[in-house]
């Protein structure tokens, strides 16, 4: 069986780590992005040339009509999803709640939340062995901040992988009786593009020192926690919320 995954917010950081091992693992790759054009065909490009079946495909996951889009793309360019890594998100820059807006929460909750929930929802359509699939598995990225709380710099973030994290186990046992495994990644502070919204941009060094290994996290550290949990290895995994978080 072809072993098809789609990424979202593939281009870079974490998500191109993960799409880079998983075409040395044999699986045909959807990378996902949002504007970045040019990032996400190099990576696709880098990826035929190793020898996988790759493409890229535009896409905002907090809109319903361009997920639909994603998925059927996938559909007619490499076949039917069998794992799915909802890695799209952003963060904003540090704040107190009392000084959120009511757009920055909502862009926030969109994003993180409603877009793994569509994406989420496509894929077990066509996972769900019940549906005529063969069954698959998904991987959520969560963060260590929904533990943590993110306390006078982004609560809101904090609160959108709070529910990522809730969305996984309730997801795992609901459609675990189809042959689909759903877990969650929670990295901690990771050397990523991501931050630079931050408005910190020492926050990474100065963050990552404080953890007990004393260092930011690579995305490739996560992106191997990732494939680890889509592979056969975690076959009685699923529900699970695996923090790489440097001992946080």
């Amino acid at each position: 069986m072809d072993r098809i995954l789609v990424i979202t917010g593939g281009g870079r950081g974490i998500g191109a780590a993960t799409a880079r091992f998983a075409a040395l693992e044999g699986y045909a790759v959807c990378v996902n992005y949002l504007r970045d054009h040019d990032t996400a065909n190099k990576l696709v490009a880098e990826l035929q040339k190793s020898g996988a079946k790759a493409i890229a495909v535009a896409g905002d996951v907090s809109r319903e009509s361009d997920v639909l889009r994603l998925f059927e793309t996938v559909d007619r360019s490499l076949g039917r999803v069998t794992a799915l890594v909802n890695n799209a998100g952003i963060v904003d820059r540090g704040m107190k709640v009392a000084e959120m807006s009511a757009e920055r929460i909502v862009r926030m909750l969109a994003i993180n939340v409603v877009g793994s929930f569509l994406c989420a929802r496509e894929a077990v359509k066509r996972m769900s062995r019940r549906r005529g699939g063969a069954g698959g598995a998904i991987v959520n990225l969560s963060s260590i901040a929904a533990r943590l709380g993110g306390a006078g710099e982004y609560v809101d973030y904090a609160a959108s992988k709070g529910a990522i994290d809730s969305f996984t186990v309730g997801l795992a046992k609901e459609v675990g009786p189809e042959g689909i495994r759903v877990n969650a990644v929670r990295p901690g502070i990771v050397r990523t593009e991501i931050h630079l919204a931050s408005g910190d941009p020492a926050r990474v060094e100065r963050i990552g020192a404080g953890a007990p290994l004393e260092r930011a996290g690579e995305p490739e550290e996560v992106a191997r926690a990732i494939l680890w949990l889509l592979s056969d290895q975690a076959s009685y995994t699923s529900g699970a919320l695996v923090d790489v978080s440097g001992g946080r």
